[in-house]
Formats: structure tokens, C-alpha cells, sequence
């Protein structure tokens, strides 16, 4: 059969085939949240010269931290604080730059924090022997026992964690096999440790960081990133194939450089 033609006698056009929807890389990802760029906070007074970032594969996990600074600042004065730490850990500490990949106040609003790109595995200094294949985020305040927990700090560490685990598909309820670059850690260099994919930072390091009040919170907080990255809640029934929360995702071992890499960056 001849194809159709249009009223003017020519033949029709067909219509353009429709080009089939491009699926994600990973079925469990989560929108990325808006992120305060380092330069909101980091001008040419604080700023000082620094080697280039390095990189790991992938994130498979990220540690929750807080950074032992006063509660009751006003959420506009939180660049300074952050520009503040920045300096403390680079002058006084002698680090290469802040140790947290990202920092969050009490408002919600997230801070970039480390050098190299916010959507790269950026190797941190925030978690000594677990630097690697990790995140730190970072709740600016004190939440030792007692102290009351923000829900717009909390919801916004849930999104920020659920965006970033799910770049490589990581359930934040999930484990993750993690192998320590450190004899300072919990764990002796060369130790392969399971831990929290969503972790707190005394999962990894003898201290009392994100502080009692914060790592109170942690279950809620995995709950939610998971909801976040469209999984299924756990016991809930399923419609689909949802990724068991007790996945377990494997770190390689440290090298001579990253051990070295470690003392020089810090915690």
C-alpha cells in the first residue's frame, strides 16, 4: 500500500520516531540539593595555596561529624564560620584545606567544603583511616547529650547523603566494607572494618563526633535518604525489586601514599 499523502497531493511526512527515555545510570538516585559554593565563604584574606584535590573512584559511604562550634549563631553569619574553620584547620593545623566535603548549619543550608568538585569523589580529611571512597558531612554546632537537633539540619543531611550514595547506587542503610589507611583509627592499618554507610564519625575514630544528640538521629536520617533515593522502607511490601539495606560494598586497601597522605591531612 502506497503511503499517505497530504491534502496538497505530496506524500505525508511521517512523524520522527520517539526516541525511547534514557535511564538512569542507577536506579536508586535522589535530586541533588542546592549547595553554597566555596567561594560564598572563602575569600582572598582566608585563602592560601594548596596542592591539587585527589580523587577516589566512587563514594560508598559518607560520616556524619559535628564541628564542636556554638549553637545559637545566626544562620547569615554561617559563611564566616565556616571560612573560620577553614582557617583553624589550615593555619593552625597545618592541613592542605577544611577536612569536611560539605558542611551544613542549622537552617539547612549546605555548605561545599573541601576543594575538587561537589559531584567528584573528593578524597577528604575528615575521618582518620576512612578518608578514602568516603564524604564528611559536617553539622556546624555542638550535639553532645541533651542538645536539641534542628530538623532542617537533619532533613538536609538526609538529602545531601541520599544524593550523594546515590551516584553509586550506595542505600544509605546499607554497610559498607571499608579498609583502614590508619593505626589511629578504631581500626589497625590494613583492617577491614564494616561499617555504616550513613556513619557517624565515632563509627571510625575514637571520639565522641557527631556528639550523642546527633548520632541519636542517624537511624531517621538513613530512613529518610532512603525514601529520598525512592527505595522501598524496610519490612514494607514490595512492588518492585528493592535493594537489600544489608548490601555490603567493598574499599581496596591503603597505599604507602595514602597512609602518608593521612598524617599530612589530618583526622
Amino acid at each position: 500500500m502506497l503511503g499517505a499523502c497530504a491534502a496538497d497531493g505530496t506524500a505525508a511526512r511521517r512523524p520522527p520516531a520517539t526516541k525511547a527515555p534514557t535511564r538512569p545510570a542507577h536506579p536508586h538516585t535522589a535530586a541533588k540539593p542546592r549547595i553554597v559554593p566555596r567561594s560564598a565563604w572563602l575569600d582572598g584574606s582566608a585563602r592560601h595555596a594548596q596542592p591539587p584535590p585527589r580523587y577516589d573512584d566512587r563514594v560508598i559511604a559518607v560520616f556524619i561529624h559535628h564541628t564542636d562550634s556554638p549553637n545559637g549563631y545566626d544562620c547569615a553569619d554561617a559563611p564566616r564560620i565556616v571560612r573560620d574553620l577553614y582557617t583553624g584547620q589550615t593555619r593552625a593545623r597545618s592541613w592542605d584545606d577544611i577536612g569536611y566535603n560539605f558542611l551544613v548549619d542549622r537552617c539547612g543550608t549546605v555548605y561545599e567544603g573541601r576543594a575538587g568538585g561537589v559531584d567528584r569523589p573528593v578524597t577528604g580529611a575528615h575521618t582518620q583511616g576512612f578518608n578514602h571512597r568516603t564524604a564528611g558531612i559536617a553539622a556546624i554546632g555542638t550535639f553532645t547529650s541533651g542538645a536539641v537537633v534542628p530538623r532542617a539540619m537533619t532533613d538536609a543531611i538526609a538529602a545531601l547523603a541520599a544524593w550523594k550514595l546515590g551516584l553509586a547506587d550506595v542505600d544509605p542503610r546499607a554497610t559498607a566494607r571499608l579498609v583502614s589507611s590508619n593505626d589511629l583509627s578504631r581500626y589497625r592499618s590494613g583492617a577491614t572494618a564494616v561499617l555504616p554507610a550513613l556513619a557517624g564519625h565515632k563509627d571510625g575514630y575514637m571520639t565522641s563526633c557527631p556528639g550523642l544528640a546527633l548520632m541519636a538521629q542517624l537511624p531517621a536520617v538513613r530512613r529518610e535518604a532512603a525514601r529520598l533515593q525512592g527505595r522501598t522502607p524496610t519490612g514494607a511490601r514490595s512492588t518492585g525489586t528493592p535493594q537489600s539495606p544489608r548490601r555490603v560494598l567493598r574499599s581496596s586497601g591503603p597505599t604507602v601514599m595514602d597512609i602518608e597522605a593521612d598524617r599530612r591531612w589530618g583526622p
